[in-house]
């Protein structure tokens, strides 16, 4: 890459290139994102975002256009959402957040909506909000029945959502939640058989994770 980084996103286009952005490079918290071409194999640098970020999220949209939100900038937790357009190799400032938030999770639903869930900003966030590409506005959304950073959320066959794991200041969480996008609510299901954070989950072609 052109820049050294850690904690940054990579995003895999419609057009089959890998959009990195952010992170942080042990002095500052960067602005710069940069996209790799699977054809040469090589980098570009393509245009700043608005803000320098890390422990953000990175979501490409039905549209093809890249939503990233939240994360932390060495001073503050952020609010702020920005969009990347592919077509013109820019960031342009969407509205924002809610909470500020790190840590967090967002998942695009099966209807083109974009849901972020839990996080920090000094305190371990049940939040949940959902953002409608259309208008560029967010919305708030049932809460999550247990705060928790560091999860993950997949989004399964049937259009639901699953939460797992993570922490909340105290201990490395066994629950798990599903999310129903019909009703804006979530649902505990069976815990996981160990608490655990910084994990990941893949969804399975049979369905499962």
């Amino acid at each position: 890459m052109n820049n050294t980084r850690y904690y940054h996103t990579a995003s895999v286009l419609t057009n089959g290139k890998v959009l990195v952005t952010g992170g942080y490079n042990g002095v500052s918290y960067l602005k710069s994102a940069e996209l790799y071409d699977p054809s040469t194999g090589l980098w570009n640098i393509t245009g700043n975002m608005n803000y320098g970020r890390y422990y953000h999220t990175a979501s490409v949209l039905t549209n093809g256009k890249v939503l990233v939100t939240g994360g932390y900038n060495g001073v503050s937790y952020l609010k702020s959402a920005e969009l990347y357009d592919p077509s013109a190799g820019l960031w342009n400032i969407t509205g924002n957040m809610n909470y500020a938030r790190y840590h967090h999770t967002a998942s695009v639903l099966t209807n083109g909506t974009v849901l972020v869930t839990g996080g920090y900003n000094g305190s371990y966030l049940k939040s949940a909000e959902l953002y409608d590409p259309s208008i560029g506005l967010w919305n708030i959304t049932g809460n999550l029945n247990y705060g928790r950073y560091y999860h993950t959320a997949s989004v399964l066959t049937n259009g639901k959502v699953l939460v797992t794991g993570g922490y909340n200041g105290v201990s490395y969480l066994k629950s798990a939640e599903l999310y129903d996008p019909s009703t804006g609510l979530w649902n505990i299901t069976g815990n996981m058989n160990y608490g655990r954070y910084y994990h990941t989950a893949s969804v399975l072609t049979n369905g499962k994770v």
